[in-house]
């Protein structure tokens, strides 16, 4: 059972297994879905058509990636914050989203203590070619209030685990 809305919803033990094979790691290939549904003997398009589904019912909201950074090449990354004029946003972000440097491109809501309402992850070969990229996405999108929060560390990134796999 999970929720939905103020509901509980049944799933069917296909859609469980579904669940369980995208939770942890997608596979790193040219076709991941082909193989996560070879894995669970069924075929890509059968496998879409389900996430598809469960996403139209509201039971998957969200499905994000991880990029483990330094495992990448990458030994630099800041999480930029933009203040974005609120009628400009969705051009703005989304021509921030076409920088290859950026992995992560998503609005939040400002408060008046952080101004803040557009937020990017950009990735480099060190801080100078962040702090380089930033300035190129400033001066490309004419934002010029942002602050530039580097990683010193990598914590650890874990999925929600929802269903043990072969549920």
């Amino acid at each position: 059972m999970v929720r939905e809305g103020d509901k509980a919803v049944s799933l069917t033990l296909q859609e469980q297994q579904v669940i369980a094979a995208i939770q942890g790691d997608i596979p790193v290939t040219a076709r991941p879905y082909a193989d996560i549904a070879a894995r669970l003997d069924m075929t890509q398009e059968h496998l879409l058509a389900i996430l598809r589904d469960l996403v139209a019912r509201g039971i998957i909201r969200r499905f994000g990636a991880t990029l483990r950074h330094q495992k990448s090449g990458f030994e630099a990354n800041v999480m930029v914050a933009w203040q974005v004029d609120a009628t400009r946003i969705d051009q703005v972000g989304e021509t921030m989203a076409t920088f290859r440097a950026v992995s992560h491109c998503y609005r939040r809501d400002p408060t008046n203590e952080w101004p803040y309402n557009l937020y990017t992850m950009v990735h480099g070969r060190d801080e100078a070619a962040c702090r380089s990229m930033t300035a190129e996405m400033a001066a490309k999108t004419g934002v010029v209030r942002y602050e530039m929060l580097f990683s010193r560390r990598e914590l650890k990134k874990t999925s929600m685990q929802y269903f043990k796999a072969g549920a």
